[in-house]
């Protein structure tokens, strides 16, 4: 099967091969019918870029790297589908790095991608990472860079993130109407933007209700194993204990129904539970978990978007921006309202 080439495209279509070039680049300078026309026969043939013909007629590696604390977690490997498409269609291919968690396996894996000659990084912090220079190292050398989910507002650089405020003041606010006043927060490491940002919006939720915020109902995780089982027995132990659990992430809404089912205590008709996660089988859980959905795979796309433009100064990149995505609220059993008699 022989491959198609920008000429043979060019000759199909009777036009330039460069104003074809231009299209598939999505140059502002090809009007849109023209690139939807390019797009649509280029698409039809399986039309793919040469990226060793690319990367040397312009001085680039058409490479973007990743990185990501852990890929088996489902809403970082939801965002990496994101990425993917999006980089494919642009003719860039993606090289992901995982941090584990780690800030030292985070700065050697920068330096890794550097020395593949990436022209871009896409970055979600490690939960242990709170100094941000090795970052801005990189950016003071010129490399474009783009933050996502975890990020720091100390680097001048586009961060595409979730609606994690609006998202867990929803949720909070979701267990109040449903009758619940004692609700404890079980989250991730406090310095991580995505942690003051779910907490402020819970606090927000409890102040407009006329509910208390009580320090001893929230606890931090730290992304270890089996921690969830202590935080539950801790706050169960209290002399006024919580009636509902709001969790920050997959792993402590999964650790924490687990623990709730290993003490007997019945959900909802004891406690409620509603998670932040991205879990694909949340409702098949026993009871059916009421969620708080990042849109990760668009988080994904608008972040790898950004960074092409970054890359490609197409009419010189728009200056650094936060962009907030709305998450969505999805209500099940493990929130079902109860009435005690």
């Amino acid at each position: 099967m022989s491959t198609v080439t920008i000429k043979d495209i060019a000759r199909a279509l009777n036009i330039s091969t460069s104003t074809v070039s231009r299209a598939l680049r999505g140059s502002y300078e090809i009007n849109q019918e023209t690139k939807e026309l390019v797009l649509e026969y280029a698409e039809r043939l399986n039309y793919r870029p040469n990226p060793i013909a690319l990367s040397l007629k312009e001085n680039r590696s058409r490479a973007i790297g990743v990185i990501v604390p852990q890929i088996a977690n489902y809403f970082f490997s939801q965002a990496i589908n994101g990425i993917e498409a999006i980089a494919y269609n642009r003719g860039y291919h993606v090289i992901i790095f995982q941090s584990q968690e780690s800030y030292e396996r985070e700065a050697a894996n920068m330096q890794q991608a550097m020395d593949r000659k990436v022209d871009g990084l896409l970055i979600s912090l490690s939960s242990e990472t709170s100094d941000v220079s090795h970052l801005r190292a990189l950016q003071e050398q010129g490399l474009p860079i783009v933050q996502f989910d975890r990020v720091s507002h100390e680097l001048d650089t586009t961060c595409i993130v979730a609606d994690n405020f609006g998202g867990a003041f929803a949720a909070t606010e979701h267990l109040i109407k449903a009758g619940r006043q004692r609700i404890a927060h079980l989250t991730i490491p406090p310095w991580l933007s995505i942690t003051q940002e779910r907490l402020a919006g819970y606090r927000a939720a409890l102040e407009q209700y006329g509910l208390p915020y009580d320090e001893t109902l929230v606890r931090y995780g730290t992304f270890g194993q089996n921690e969830t089982g202590p935080m539950v027995d801790e706050l169960l132990a209290l002399p006024s204990p919580p009636d509902a659990f709001f969790t920050a992430s997959d792993r402590l809404a999964l650790g924490c129904l687990a623990s709730l089912h290993q003490r007997h205590i019945a959900i909802p008709d004891d406690v409620s539970l509603i998670g932040f996660t991205n879990l694909n089988a949340a409702d098949l859980l026993n009871p059916a978990l009421s969620t708080v959905v990042q849109p990760a795979q668009e988080i994904g796309q608008v972040a790898v978007e950004r960074l092409i433009e970054l890359i490609e100064k197409k009419q010189k990149a728009a200056p650094p921006s936060t962009v907030k995505i709305p998450t969505r609220l999805i209500v099940r059993e493990s929130t079902r309202s109860v009435v005690h008699s």
